[in-house]
């Protein structure tokens, strides 16, 4: 039988392993809001890995990832980093656009959405739709958007090191068309597959 110091070690030990794995590799989210669907529902739940971000890869087109948005993100429409920018600031449809700059600072909770832009490429939207370096993206995922200002914005240049995130379900998405581009440092990690519920059990 085992001592009683050697269980208490072992205890220790795999909660360690347990602790470190979770900050550092795998973690559990859930979905809170309706921004991915039909992608991703509310209440779904989602492992991110964690770790490939900490050693140095970077976020990839198409990827699912978690991120802290600005802390305007919070409220109705968000705020742009350049006035006369975004949904938010509509000057008539010729002069549209998502923000061109990263809104500063961190918001409380962190937010689920697809990576559509990448540093440097120029990002548009028609219909709802990206326009990626002047093509439209192949985006089967994307729901409808529903005709608001958001769904047509005049082309943007991302800057170095940041991405443009949307949600799947362009009609009711709080994203980087209303507060901009994410700076890397403030993405954690990407989906890799979601266990809840059951039967939405898969890659993510």
């Amino acid at each position: 039988m085992r001592s009683l110091a050697e269980t208490v070690v072992i205890v220790a030990t795999a909660l360690f392993f347990a602790i470190t794995i979770q900050a550092f590799a795998v973690k559990p989210y859930k979905i809170p809001s309706q921004s991915m669907e039909p992608t991703l529902v509310v209440g779904q739940r989602l492992l991110v890995d964690r770790f490939s971000h900490h050693v140095g890869g970077d976020p990839k087109l198409g990827d699912i990832t978690v991120f802290k948005p600005p802390p305007s993100a919070e409220s109705a429409g968000g705020q742009c980093a350049v006035a006369g920018e975004g949904p938010s600031y509509p000057d008539g449809p010729a002069s549209r656009r998502s923000c061109s700059r990263a809104v500063p600072g961190e918001g409380p909770r962190a937010f689920v959405k697809r990576v559509v832009g990448m540093p440097g490429d120029r990002i548009a939207v028609q219909d709802g739709h990206v326009i990626r370096n002047g093509r439209r993206a192949g985006e089967p995922f994307a729901a409808r958007c529903g005709g608001g200002p958001e769904c047509d914005l005049a082309p943007i240049k991302i800057p170095p090191g940041n991405y443009f995130l949307m949600g799947d379900n362009r009609g009711n998405s709080a994203d980087s068309r209303y507060w901009g581009p994410v700076p890397r440092d403030q993405i954690i990690g990407r989906a890799v597959a979601t266990y809840w519920p059951v039967g939405r059990i898969g890659g993510a």
